[in-house]
């Protein structure tokens, strides 16, 4: 596996993945341990252009992302997370939404469960659920980092 650590507006970012694709984006925030793994290897040319995504994204010019994806997680998980590529920038959905179009109706939970457990973070946009109520709820990085997201997507 290799892995790239790249700075951000919010904290520096960690990038893991293979030939597969990218597999991990990860906010390195103080409460946040993250160790890389001893056979992990350094290799910044690898994710030179999810790096420059990333970096489109947080200056405003880039909506959309366009690279190799290949999280790692249950069957469930997994359409939980493709349902999460759908919701365009700038907007939200519900954790029942979600549901909804993973044809799940009454599985929200669940998916809040898959939700949380995103390997690949902005990308892959968890960060665009909010509850039912219309509130920012729970984050893995927190709900500060969550706000800035949808702010700078314009959806706060």
């Amino acid at each position: 596996m290799y892995y790239n650590v790249i700075e951000s507006p919010i904290c520096s970012i960690l990038l893991a993945g293979d030939e597969e694709g990218l597999k991990h984006v990860i906010f390195l925030k103080d409460k946040i341990k993250t160790e890389i793994p001893d056979d992990w290897v350094e290799n910044k040319e690898f994710f030179r252009e999810a790096a420059r995504q990333l970096e489109a994204y947080f200056s405003g010019k880039l909506k959309s992302f366009d690279l190799k994806l290949a999280p790692e997680g249950m069957e469930f998980q997994k359409s939980v997370w493709k349902a999460l590529c759908e919701i365009p920038c700038g907007e939200t959905r519900t954790y029942k939404d979600i549901a909804i179009s993973i044809g799940k109706p009454k599985a929200y939970r669940a998916v809040g469960l898959a939700n949380n457990r995103n390997p690949i973070a902005i990308i892959v946009p968890c960060h665009r659920v909010i509850g039912s109520n219309g509130k920012l709820t729970g984050y893995a990085s927190g709900l500060d980092v969550k706000e800035f997201l949808l702010k700078l997507e314009g959806s706060c």
